[in-house]
C-alpha cells in the first residue's frame, strides 16, 4: 500500500499548500467533503481553476475506496464541469462505488453548491487496486 507521509494536496495535515479537506463517510455508503476555493485556486478571473475541480472529484472517490479497505489508485478520470465554482463559496462533493469488478473498480463523484444544492460538477474514476508485492 502506498505510504501516507501527511503531504498529501488535498487531505494532507502537513502540506502548507493544501487544501486540508476532511472526510466523512455519509449512512448510505458515501464519502462527503467540503471544500471552499479560496482566491488562489483561480485560472480566469472569479472562475475556479477546473484541474483543481477534478483533483477533488479525485480525492473523494479515492477516500471512499479507501474507507471500504479498498486500496487502489486511480487509473482514468472523467470529469464534466457543469457551472462555474467561484471563490469564497462553499461545496459539497460527494461519491459512491458503481462496481466492483476485481482489480478495477468504478467510482462516480458529484459537486454541488452547498447552499443552493445545485448540480456544479461531476466525475467518474476506474481505480485499480494496488499490487501490495509490487508497493504500486
Amino acid at each position: 500500500m502506498p505510504e501516507d507521509d501527511g503531504m498529501c494536496f488535498c487531505c494532507g495535515p502537513k502540506n502548507p499548500i493544501g487544501f486540508k479537506l476532511e472526510f466523512e463517510m455519509t449512512l448510505d455508503g458515501r464519502m462527503h467533503t467540503l471544500w471552499t476555493p479560496r482566491e488562489e485556486h483561480h485560472g480566469f478571473k472569479n472562475i475556479v481553476h477546473g484541474g483543481l475541480v477534478a483533483t477533488v472529484l479525485d480525492e473523494v472517490m479515492i477516500r471512499l475506496l479507501y474507507a471500504l479497505g479498498i486500496h487502489a489508485v486511480t487509473a482514468e478520470l472523467h470529469t464534466r464541469l457543469l457551472r462555474p465554482l467561484r471563490a469564497g463559496k462553499p461545496y459539497r462533493f460527494e461519491s459512491r462505488v458503481v462496481e466492483d469488478k476485481g482489480r478495477l473498480v468504478t467510482a462516480e463523484a458529484e459537486a454541488f453548491d452547498a447552499e443552493t444544492g445545485e448540480k456544479v460538477a461531476w466525475g467518474s474514476a476506474k481505480c485499480a487496486r494496488v499490487r501490495e508485492e509490487f508497493g504500486t
